[in-house]
């Protein structure tokens, strides 16, 4: 295997609209990766269908495993049902901490092979190979590679699929045609044929709403997607997104780099213990804020723009939004907003807006403003808030979160377990 600092002068890779059949780029798609990363842990669990989830009966499955998948187990089926499908299945708590500790792992091997990589999820990323086609002339070689060292250095149970594209979207959709441990290229020469085996929902992004419009408009295939003009997907989408599949299924990149946070959100479902405890849920409200705190710094941010969202059982939903007048980052404060604002929400509904059926709860900030922006009137005790905020985040970096922690987040119980989801890793160190 090579390195890459056996080549000098890389350069990053850019979104451009114009095609480029000549690039290279690789997915990489980690297969079951929270139930392999379990089954790595301990390999008693190895070969065996096993599931992470909550635990219980109505317990939603987070990740089924390689082996559970063969009995029909789903992403997203409560294990009850898995279990009427597969009934030794083993499930298996989430172990976050563990989930991150083999993302790093696997990030830090795509590094060996470039210095162009892209997390997109906790179990997918993206390898840039376009400016390292004299050092790798054999993609497929180099896929090859790549899992071997991930199985090498990270964990010998850890499988993934890579797609090989001259864009991430052809990339990313190659990785699905075939799993698990599949290794699949999409080229000009291929490229139609592939597109006329599938249905429009095989595409990464299409969902059934949008499916129905491009079938009314007469596009029934992805083939007759790529070869539609932009002018008419847009007028089907309705706007620049039409402009953007064109651009995907004709060779154009536009998903490899994604922009700046535009918003941070915390979101959580509830189990049927704390959805009948008001106080527990206010206090998941809390954590949740005082985790938007800790991003909020990571980041140097403060938000103008705070909103509350809540769904509940019988599929409706409820949400606010506040824009500030003076932008905030002290996760109390937000609290304190939010709360002020489903007191007075209750009180004109005559209803309450933390009940019974409740089953998530959500919070999201916006409207970005770079701290060093702040402007501070003279001895405004909140400089010395901020002040002492980001010391206490540093002595977390340093020592551990749990080394020093504000007197609002000490608790009998921890409200709030450590979890990690498949989508945004850029809190994530690697």
């Amino acid at each position: 295997m090579y390195s890459v600092k056996d080549k000098p002068n890389k350069r990053k890779g850019q979104n451009v609209t114009s095609p480029n059949k000549k690039a290279v780029i690789l997915f990489i798609d980690m297969n079951s990766f929270f139930a392999s990363c379990e089954q790595q842990e301990n390999p008693v669990l190895r070969g065996k269908p096993i599931v992470v989830c909550g635990g219980h009966a109505n317990g939603v499955i987070i990740a089924p495993s390689i082996e559970a998948k063969t009995f029909g187990v789903k992403t997203g089926m409560r294990l009850k049902e898995a279990t009427l499908l597969c009934p030794h299945l083993f499930a298996i708590t989430p172990h976050s901490n563990v989930y991150r500790k083999y993302h790093i792992g696997i990030m830090n091997v795509l590094r060996q092979f470039s210095e162009d990589v892209i997390p997109k999820s906790i179990d997918e990323a993206v390898v840039n190979l376009s400016h390292y086609q004299l050092l790798y002339p054999d993609a497929f070689k180099v896929a090859r590679e790549i899992k071997e060292a991930i199985q090498n250095q990270v964990g010998e149970w850890l499988q993934c699929s890579i797609g090989i594209a001259p864009n991430t979207f052809l990339a990313k959709l190659a990785t699905n045609l075939q799993k698990p441990n599949g290794l699949v290229q999409i080229h000009e020469n291929n490229i139609d044929e592939i597109l006329k085996t599938l249905r429009l929902t095989d595409l990464p992004g299409i969902a059934q709403r949008t499916e129905k419009k491009l079938i009314q408009a007469g596009i029934h295939s992805p083939f007759t997607m790529r070869h539609t003009s932009p002018e008419v997907l847009k007028h089907i989408m309705g706007g620049v997104a039409g402009y953007h599949w064109h651009y995907r299924l004709n060779f154009a990149e536009v998903d490899l780099h994604s922009s700046a946070y535009k918003s941070m959100s915390a979101v959580r479902t509830l189990s049927s213990l704390q959805r009948n405890n008001v106080k527990v849920l206010y206090e998941i409200l809390l954590a949740l804020c005082m985790k938007l705190e800790s991003r909020l710094v990571h980041h140097h941010f403060f938000a103008k723009s705070i909103a509350f969202q809540s769904t509940y059982l019988n599929q409706s939903h409820w949400a606010f939004h506040v824009r500030l007048q003076h932008p905030i980052q002290d996760g109390t404060d937000i609290f304190k907003y939010l709360k002020q604002k489903i007191d007075l929400s209750e009180k004109s509904l005559q209803r309450n807006i933390f009940s019974s059926d409740i089953r998530t709860i959500g919070v999201v900030v916006n409207e970005f403003i770079p701290d060093t922006y702040v402007q501070y009137e003279l001895f405004d005790q909140n400089l010395k808030r901020d002040q002492l905020r980001k010391t206490v985040y540093h002595i977390k970096e340093l020592f551990g979160n749990h080394k020093m922690i504000k007197a609002v987040e000490m608790r009998e119980t921890e409200v709030l377990h450590d979890i990690i989801g498949f989508g945004s890793v850029k809190d994530m160190i690697g």
